[in-house]
């Protein structure tokens, strides 16, 4: 019998399938009993894997046990929490008799190994010192769909076309394909390694975390850019996740603050000891993005149809906002300074703003339908802060009467739309394209501004 904890994780699921395809009684163990397959629920046990009494149940009669647990996303002091967890595991398995645990650590060498890093490596020797045998395995960067390592790199590269990067981005990694990884976990509950055994797992090639974001925009057929400064620190870079991709946000930091680390591929015996050969990382991604399923909409139904309803609104009350910051002005100050041949009638700007302020509500409309307030909250916020800078104008312009400030407000303006044009072209081109009449609406605004305050020195 095999037990399988963290089975309804990234890892545990694809092991589990794996394990059942050929042929191997497993049971599992997990919290949530009704994420797991039908098929195996039965023989499940469910409870936490700091409960004694579960856990003993659980391993009662298994001769072979998975430890693919880890506490980052549930405890504050994690690293004591899975310590304390491995503790009780080991002991636990030793008294029912296990003859081997399979333990999927972490990859990286040298003393300063971040708090993640260091606390899966610490794991790994708490369950040797069980006594029980143990085979573990230190990966690197695992690339798959639905890895968090890749879907990090993954959001990245499709939210932002060119990106700020710290020094981590360029530090030396071995990315491993989750197919490989599987296959290292599948064989080693075969392997005749009766005193167990530590093996560095990584895949064919060496590539940074940038590298492998370059390699996905590669294949994704898109452009992408980076920028490299030196102190933007992990600290720093967790805070811009929070705003670019908070969903990966909370373990996103603990990853960050890993990938400062080499994980590259010290001592090759697992290359030796096992039959795994391990793709290089242009043939892992390129099946991760064909096992990457498209994102349902944030927003459907009467949820959407609100989300469009207060999107134009509030774009027309930006617009309404500035007619009645103009209004004195436009009647009374606007016909009698000096304008260039080439200003349009009176008549057009009203028709022309209200189309403009239409297309823009439903573009952010779209990107809001598409990834929520919290994933769209960068891209969105820009959208905000043009809409902002747009009514600003007409109060400089037409309110105060001071067209040299507001020609330096149409320029901000007219980079905070370029700016909102590229993030909404990331997550969806129509949107963009709706922004794009508005834009060169603002350009040709603002040579008109210009021409205003020249005729009138």
């Amino acid at each position: 019998m095999i037990l399988l904890t963290g089975a309804t994780g990234y890892v545990g699921s694809h092991l589990l399938t794996a394990l059942l395809q050929r042929g191997q009684a497993v049971r599992c163990f997990a919290r949530h009993v009704e994420r797991l397959p039908e098929g195996v629920r039965e023989a499940a046990v469910q409870g936490d894997i700091g409960d004694r009494n579960a856990l003993a149940r659980a391993l009662e009669g298994v001769q072979t046990a998975y430890y693919l647990v880890h506490a980052m996303t549930h405890a504050h002091d994690f690293a004591s929490t899975d310590r304390e967890n491995a503790r009780l595991f080991g002991e636990i398995a030793r008294q029912a008799g296990v003859k081997r645990i399979i333990y999927l650590g972490g990859l990286g060498h040298g003393e300063a190994l971040s708090k993640h890093l260091a606390s899966r490596q610490e794991v790994g020797d708490v369950l040797r010192e069980s006594g029980v045998p143990v085979i573990e395995f230190r990966a690197s960067v695992i690339v798959g769909a639905g890895s968090i390592s890749f879907e990090l790199a993954r959001t990245l590269v499709d939210k932002l076309p060119i990106m700020v990067t710290p020094r981590w981005v360029r530090t030396p990694a071995q990315p491993i394909a989750i197919q490989d990884v599987v296959a290292y976990l599948v064989e080693a509950a075969e392997i005749d390694l009766p005193n167990g055994g530590l093996f560095e797992i990584g895949g064919a090639d060496r590539v940074s975390y940038g590298g492998l974001m370059h390699e996905y925009a590669r294949q994704r057929g898109r452009w992408h850019g980076m920028v490299p400064v030196p102190v933007l620190t992990p600290k720093v870079s967790s805070l811009w996740l929070a705003l670019v991709v908070p969903r990966y946000a909370k373990v996103g930091k603990l990853l960050i603050d890993g990938v400062r680390n080499e994980t590259t591929v010290g001592d090759d015996s697992a290359l030796r000891v096992f039959s795994v050969k391990p793709m290089g990382i242009a043939e892992a991604i390129r099946r991760a993005i064909a096992e990457t399923q498209p994102a349902p909409a944030a927003l459907t139904g009467t949820r959407s149809l609100l989300a469009l309803t207060v999107c134009i609104g509030v774009c027309l009350g930006a617009g309404a906002l500035g007619s009645l910051l103009s209004f004195d002005g436009i009647a009374n100050w606007y016909p009698s300074i000096a304008k260039p041949a080439w200003t349009p009638p009176s008549w057009v700007f009203g028709p022309v703003w209200s189309l403009l302020y239409l297309c823009m509500g439903i573009a952010a409309w779209r990107v809001w339908r598409r990834d929520g307030l919290r994933e769209g909250c960068l891209a969105l916020g820009v959208f905000g802060l043009q809409l902002a800078t747009n009514a600003i104008w007409s109060g400089l312009f037409f309110g105060l009467r001071l067209p040299g400030l507001a020609l330096l407000d149409l320029l901000v303006l007219w980079i905070l739309i370029l700016v909102t044009i590229v993030l909404f072209a990331a997550r969806d081109r129509l949107a963009a394209g709706l922004l794009g009449p508005y834009w060169a609406w603002v350009t040709f605004a603002a040579a008109l501004n210009a021409a205003i305050v020249q005729l009138n020195r």
